[in-house]
Parts: structure tokens; C-alpha cells; sequence
């Protein structure tokens, strides 16, 4: 694992002093900018986000003990990125302020990994939506219930968030999601939302739901093509599975 490997490979005493006192060569932002980021281990990666180590009641910690700790703790950098405030605050040294560093720049990648810059979307698969919505939805602790609109020839025109919710559920009343379908002048839509559990399986209220949004899509003239759940890297599309109402 990351954190293991960044440990075997680290000389030990090296990290009982601040970077700044490290061979210039050993340096993260050093060996970053002479060699590239791919020599970086995940621990030096981290500390180069924290750009500084930590004091607590216990010793100083320098920002790539910091890595190798939040490493040890939950194993990997994917696990890490899947963590909270709550969770990255527990390990020790780990504040709120670097919490929410670190929380920033997952959060950065996830919408790098969604973006197509310049290129507009057209949605032939369920695939296609998860492939632009999976990256922002899959790690999220509470459910997110969103909307994609689409023209006529089923590109995107524009998303929205129409609630976020805890754990199990969030709360979506029709009235909003159409809303913002007709303001856009919409020729049809597709609705998304994730499940925290990881299980893609859609529950009683995600069919019950459907079948009302599907109905007052029909009685509007916007069309719902699908309702899409996404959990972890799986999702299930219901206009596959035959369960649009």
C-alpha cells in the first residue's frame, strides 16, 4: 500500500526535522521541480498540498509525516479521497485547515475528470452521463439528486442540483426539477442521483419518484429519458431495466 511503501522508502531520522533542514535534493518541491511529479511518493504529494508540517502536544510533525500518517490511517490515496472532515481531523496533526486542503484538491480532480473542455455532449448511452457525472457523484457521503438537460439532438444544455440529502435520501419535488427544464427550454432530461451505500439497486421511493416525474414529464411535454443511480463506480440506468414507469 501507499502509505507502507512511503514508510520502507523514507529515511526515518530525515522526518524528525523540518523540510526546509532536508538535502535541497530530498526536498518534495525541490525534487518536484527538477525531476517531475512521478518520482513523488503519495506521502510527498500530500505534503507539497500542506506546504507545511505541524505542532501538536506530542512533537512536530513535518507535512510528509503528515502524508505517511493520513496513508497509514486509511490506506490508499482513492480510500483517503472517499473521507470527510470528520474523518481526516481524527488523525493526529490533521486540523481543519488541511483537512479541507486536502478535501480541495480531490475535489479538483473529480472535476477534471468530468470536464470535456471545448467539446459539446451528446448523450447516446446511459454510459455517456456517467462518464461525465460518475467522477463528481460516486464518492459523495450524502445523496445529491440532479437534473441533465437536453436539446432536441441530446446534447447537454445545462445540469442543475435540485437537492442534497443525508445518508439515505434526499428530498425532490417535481415542481423544481421541471422548473428549471422549462426556464431552459428543454426538449428533454435526464434525472441522476447517488446512493452513499455503494448498492446501485434502485429502492421503492427512487420508483415511486420516477414514476411521477415521468408522468408530469409526459403531461409537460419534456420527456424524462432516464433516471440514472450511481454508487461507487456501478450504476444502474432504469430506462435499461425497463423500470421508467
Amino acid at each position: 500500500m501507499a502509505g507502507q511503501r512511503d514508510s520502507a522508502t523514507a529515511p526515518q531520522l530525515r522526518y524528525q526535522v523540518p523540510i526546509r533542514q532536508w538535502d535541497e535534493a530530498d526536498r518534495p518541491r525541490e525534487k518536484f521541480m527538477r525531476r517531475g511529479p512521478s518520482v513523488l511518493s503519495d506521502a510527498e504529494l500530500i505534503a507539497l498540498i500542506f506546504g507545511s508540517g505541524t505542532r501538536t502536544r506530542t512533537g512536530t510533525f513535518s507535512a510528509v509525516q503528515l502524508g505517511q500518517a493520513l496513508l497509514r490511517t486509511y490506506g490508499s490515496l482513492y480510500s483517503l479521497a472517499q473521507r470527510d472532515l470528520k474523518e481526516l481531523t481524527h488523525v493526529a496533526g490533521i486540523g481543519p485547515a488541511k483537512a479541507v486542503q486536502l478535501m480541495a484538491a480531490f475535489e479538483i480532480g473529480r472535476r477534471v475528470e468530468a470536464q470535456r473542455p471545448g467539446q459539446r455532449i451528446q448523450v447516446r448511452t446511459p454510459a455517456d452521463v456517467v462518464a461525465c457525472y460518475g467522477p463528481l457523484l460516486r464518492d459523495l457521503k450524502r445523496e445529491v439528486f440532479k437534473i441533465v438537460l437536453l436539446n432536441t439532438a441530446n446534447y447537454i444544455l445545462a445540469d442543475y442540483t435540485i437537492s442534497e440529502g443525508g445518508l439515505a435520501a434526499s428530498i425532490v419535488e417535481p415542481r423544481a426539477v421541471f422548473h428549471r427544464a422549462i426556464l431552459d427550454h428543454a426538449a428533454s432530461i435526464i434525472c441522476l442521483h447517488n446512493h452513499p451505500s455503494g448498492n446501485p439497486e434502485p429502492s421503492r421511493e427512487d420508483l415511486q419518484l420516477t414514476r411521477q416525474l415521468v408522468e408530469a414529464g409526459r403531461l409537460l411535454g419534456i420527456p424524462v429519458q432516464d433516471h440514472i443511480i450511481i454508487a461507487g463506480t456501478t450504476y444502474t440506468s432504469l430506462a435499461e431495466r425497463g423500470l421508467m414507469g
